[in-house]
């Protein structure tokens, strides 16, 4: 295939360069972050990293860890809310809620979402790793982004892209549909990745050289995912898909490889957004004041703290100053006057405590952006009833909801929607049975994170909230009536649902009918042979002469 070389290229290349002034004073703001909050990612926004070392130190300029110690949990914090590995944290449902009355289509969503698990938290998949990296990207500087795509084997492959390598643009209606992604590889991997044909005339010259350091060269690249302007659903090229996916060679703006997708590749999170801005806000950035005052802390501290243990010493005028000796147990004349009195003092230090007050509400303020203290509660307070901690998870879903809902539908549906389009592709999911294949396989997701059963906990809470209180009314009034104006049949399921309990856990409605049948049977044969004696009396008495004589 010829090379291309034409006027499609230099476009990506001004609409990346396009994107990348967007940015602004962004890289400036997350390089400051990085220095303080995630040390390993200092440097990686000049120049994409490109004037560090590899294994340099990078913590020159943190004095204290607090910040950096926090961003790992915060990004446990999120997984364990929304994505937690050793839970179903979201299953599929379809769209037609009348469809869930067929337990075909039950089991099928149910089968879908298995197999979507299983291949999502595969090894080769990565996903855990990624996601963690992810949270943390979006713990910091605001903005996370992964890339989803299918592995040859089978399955799928996810991968953390650096803030620094990936730009977006989003639509009119705020949705991210096009990203830039700016990377290197040598001459070696653009070979094996895009095949020697379509390579530009430097990267050809680097590989048919002897040298392993030419080979071994690296080379810039620009892969731009976008809206397919010529996209037609009816047809099976490249037309058909949605996304158009194309890598450029950055240097001699040359296109290497055209592809396409149906669904967005880069699911893409953002923290909070300020009005008017494209790129997410993190809480480091409200932190930030707080992380800065707590390093300038600890620098004081660390020089009044080496003047208390190795302290500035004050004496009289009289020489002895010149003859101290500070070893253990050395003897020093001439350091106390005729009376006991001291000749030599120490330099006060100022107030040590004060100081360590004044770092722990820092402190506490980082950990409270970090969301940290929010977790603290039910570990502070283990000794609680299942009401209590339905309360308190129903509190936590309040607070968390606006921020971690966002990525809920910001960032975990994109992923879900390009996950399923990459299995589809693989013939990975099970046939649809005929029911859901007349409703052209509509669904929708509904999230069983522990953010969202917090959510959901309002309703269980209330409901207990209610047995707990009629309970206490049935015991003193000995009437059971009050209790006859829940419907169980209708609270049990949902409270079911609210704790995430699989659908083959639970009993079908007819199932459920024909246990009830069975229990009213049984019961109709019991009150039968417990009424048997006293039928017989009866019937003996019925047929004795009248007046009872023989």
């Amino acid at each position: 295939m010829p090379m291309v070389t034409d006027s499609a290229a230099e476009g990506i290349i001004r609409r990346f360069e396009h994107a990348v002034g967007l940015r602004g004073n962004w890289e400036s703001h997350w390089e400051e972050i990085a220095k303080r909050v995630l040390p390993n990612y200092s440097g990686s926004f000049t120049s994409q990293g490109m004037t560090r070392s590899q294994g340099e130190k990078r913590t020159e300029d943190m004095v204290d860890a607090t910040a950096a110690l926090a961003l790992p949990k915060f990004a446990s914090v999120m997984e364990s809310m929304l994505t937690p590995r050793s839970s179903r944290w979201h299953r599929l449902v379809p769209t037609d809620r009348a469809l869930l009355k067929n337990r075909m289509t039950r089991l099928w969503f149910e089968d879908a979402t298995d197999i979507l698990f299983n291949y999502r938290y595969a090894p080769r998949a990565n996903f855990a790793a990624q996601a963690f990296e992810g949270y943390q990207s979006l713990g910091a500087f605001g903005t996370g982004t992964l890339f989803v795509d299918k592995l040859k084997q089978g399955g799928i492959r996810y991968r953390s892209i650096h803030l620094g390598e990936i730009f977006f643009i989003e639509n009119h209606q705020g949705i991210i549909d096009t990203a830039f992604r700016k990377f290197p590889l040598t001459a070696r991997q653009a070979r094996q990745w895009f095949g020697e044909e379509r390579l530009p005339s430097k990267i050809k010259t680097a590989l048919a050289s002897d040298k392993p350091a030419d080979q071994d060269k690296e080379f810039w690249f620009v892969h731009c995912v976008k809206p397919r302007e010529d996209y037609d659903a009816g047809r099976y090229d490249l037309a058909g898909m949605a996304f158009a996916s194309e890598y450029v060679n950055f240097e001699e703006k040359v296109t290497v490889k055209e592809e396409g997708y149906n669904t967005f590749p880069y699911p893409i999170g953002r923290y909070v957004q300020a009005p008017g801005e494209l790129y997410g806000r993190s809480p480091a950035m409200l932190a930030l004041p707080a992380i800065k005052t707590l390093n300038e802390e600890k620098r004081t501290v660390l020089k009044q703290g080496h003047r208390a243990v190795d302290p500035v010493l004050l004496a009289h005028d009289d020489g002895v100053v010149d003859t101290l000796s500070l070893k253990p147990g050395a003897v020093n004349a001439g350091g106390v006057t005729d009376e006991g009195k001291l000749l030599v003092h120490a330099l006060p230090v100022g107030n040590l405590a004060l100081a360590r007050e004044m770092m722990d509400a820092e402190r506490f303020t980082i950990n409270d952006a970090f969301l940290i203290t929010l977790f603290q509660i039910l570990v502070e307070t283990p000794q609680m009833t299942a009401t209590e901690v339905l309360e308190r998870t129903r509190e936590k879903g309040m607070l968390l909801s606006p921020t971690m809902g966002r990525q809920q539908s910001e960032f975990l549906g994109p992923l879900i929607e390009r996950e399923l389009d990459v299995l589809a592709q693989q013939g990975l999911l099970p046939p649809m049975p005929p029911m859901l294949r007349d409703a052209q396989g509509e669904y929708q997701i509904e999230y069983d994170s522990p953010l969202s059963r917090a959510q959901k906990a309002e309703n269980a809470a209330g409901l207990f909230r209610t047995v707990d209180w009629l309970t206490q009314a049935i015991n003193i009034t000995q009437d059971p009536s009050p209790l006859d104006h829940i419907n169980f049949d209708e609270a049990v399921p949902a409270i079911m649902d609210i704790q995430a309990v699989p659908t083959r856990w639970q009993n079908s409605a007819e199932q459920v009918k024909a246990i009830r049948d069975g229990r009213a049977q049984a019961r109709a044969e019991q009150q039968m042979v417990d009424a048997a004696p006293a039928m017989a009396s009866v019937a003996k008495q019925a047929g004795m002469p009248a007046g009872g004589a023989r």
